[in-house]
């Protein structure tokens, strides 16, 4: 699979008339390769594959990057005066390297490198191109995303036993992330979320040891990291028994969700599809309490390409994978937030969670 994603990057750096290219990003450098060491620089031309890392992963970088010419560095070779040796070996004249991902100091430090050993190069920043390519899901990573769902799915099952009144946001978060980690994951796609009572109107709200209490709102978002690939789940459960007021929150939340999920599909802009949530809110009279996008893409990170929000000009395609997420938020009171990642498919959509996403009352 490295190999076919290697051929398509080929492809697209023809396009961008970039004959060679440095990827050193940890996400980049693993789609690509395989490697998943921390630290290590693929080195593309329409001859070459070659991924020079330190002595220490020599020998997992040559099980793992197939395919692949492995250069090991050493105090005796640096990695940057290896780099340069390959770069005059193959008289490589003009140079991509990765914009987001490149510090000054590193380029400073090629280009010092590239100038001390008479190159005539020309190194040129490109963004997108391999992220263009991470948008489209292949088959292996639709299994690998598979199972990070359902690891994530299980464990929500699981912490649905855990949660009461007088358990802290805290510990549901630890327990969450514990059976996560028990059930195969790798670690956690990022930091657990679990808010509760009116701290449940921070969508990004830390877990702290404030106490669940009856008539709490208890927003939970978190995913399972699994052979690199994430899930992002976020499901919202009442302590007891809801009010009026909570029932009419969650149902307007679960409505936008279902629209939006149902909406899904090749073809469609990400800003329409939030739109078609967005209007279910606003409709509703809680549209000052949605101040984020619908969704974004999922994969090797949890926040990645396409995107689903106000201003998202992305057009859907079969293979991307979205979340969609509305919430409503209301300052000193709480809110509610449903989230599953779904996968765009030739006939619309699949959720990859299985969840139940009605208010459940604990």
């Amino acid at each position: 699979m490295s190999m076919q994603r290697l051929e398509a990057l080929r492809k697209a750096m023809q396009k961008a008339n970039l004959p060679a290219i440095l990827v050193t990003s940890s996400e980049n450098r693993f789609y690509l390769s395989g490697f998943s060491g921390s630290s290590g620089t693929l080195l593309i031309t329409p001859e070459l594959a070659i991924l020079i890392t330190g002595f220490v992963y020599q020998e997992q970088a040559a099980s793992q990057a197939v395919g692949w010419q492995v250069v090991p560095a050493t105090a005796q070779a640096s990695a940057t005066a290896l780099l340069t040796e390959i770069l005059a070996t193959h008289g490589v004249s003009r140079l991509g390297f990765e914009e987001n991902h490149t510090t000054v100091a590193q380029l400073e430090a090629w280009q010092e490198a590239f100038l001390e050993a008479e190159l005539d190069l020309f190194c040129v920043p490109y963004k997108d191109i391999i992220e263009g390519l991470r948008q489209v899901k292949d088959e292996e990573e639709l299994t690998l995303m598979n199972k990070a769902a359902m690891i994530s799915d299980q464990a929500y099952l699981q912490v649905l036993n855990f949660i009461r009144a007088g358990v802290s946001e805290r510990d549901v978060a630890i327990e969450i992330d514990f059976t996560m980690k028990k059930m195969g994951a790798d670690g956690v796609a990022f930091e657990t979320i679990v808010v509760s009572g009116k701290r449940s109107s921070m969508p990004h709200g830390k877990p702290t040891e404030k106490l669940l209490q009856p008539g709490d709102f208890v927003t939970m978002d978190f995913g399972a990291k699994y052979k690199g690939y994430c899930s992002d789940i976020t499901r919202t459960v009442v302590i007891g028994k809801p009010s009026d007021e909570q029932r009419k929150v969650y149902q307007t939340v679960l409505q936008a969700h279902m629209r939006a999920l149902n909406a899904a599909a090749p073809g469609i802009i990400g800003k329409e599809l939030d739109a078609i949530a967005r209007s279910t809110i606003e409709d509703a009279g809680y549209g000052r309490y949605f101040g984020h996008g619908l969704g974004h893409g999922v994969g090797l990170q949890v926040h990645e390409q396409p995107s689903a929000g106000q201003k998202s000009e992305s057009e859907l395609v079969a293979g991307n994978m979205i979340t969609i997420e509305p919430g409503i938020y209301i300052p000193n009171w709480g809110g509610v937030r449903i989230e599953d990642s779904v996968l765009i498919t030739a006939e619309g959509h699949r959720s990859l969670h299985h969840t139940t996403k009605e208010l459940i009352s604990l």
